[in-house]
């Protein structure tokens, strides 16, 4: 891997589950950590989670997450993407500035690098 994953905000673009692709909404974002954690935003609610990189995998642990409300597209993709996450482990396929995050059922998250504002 030539880009490094840790210390780097990722912003979720879509996540494809049962063949199905769902856009992300804005504040989605995923921050893999050098101590071992994850933080970010799974579309409406903020959440972290132990997070284990090695080699080219990521092993997620159970989110943790703050229990805001907001409209129901939202919350479905929230339930998504965090079901996809916790929990779980995910092959992880860095390049030029994009990741994938892999389940072994075939379903992936689609990440970009988050440029400052």
């Amino acid at each position: 891997m030539d880009e490094p994953l840790t210390g780097v905000e990722w912003r979720v673009v879509s996540v494809t589950a049962d063949g199905a692709t769902h856009r992300a909404p804005l504040a989605a974002r995923l921050l893999l950590r050098d101590d071992g954690t994850a933080t970010g935003n799974l579309g409406c609610n903020s959440f972290s989670a132990p997070a284990t990189l090695r080699g080219d995998r990521v092993t997620f642990g159970q989110l943790r997450t703050t229990r805001m409300a907001c409209d129901e597209s939202r919350m479905a993709f929230e339930r998504l993407l965090g079901g996809l996450l916790g929990g779980r482990a995910l092959t992880v396929a860095p390049g030029h500035g994009k990741l994938t995050l892999t389940t072994s059922h075939g379903d992936h998250v689609n990440l970009t690098r988050s440029t400052p504002e």
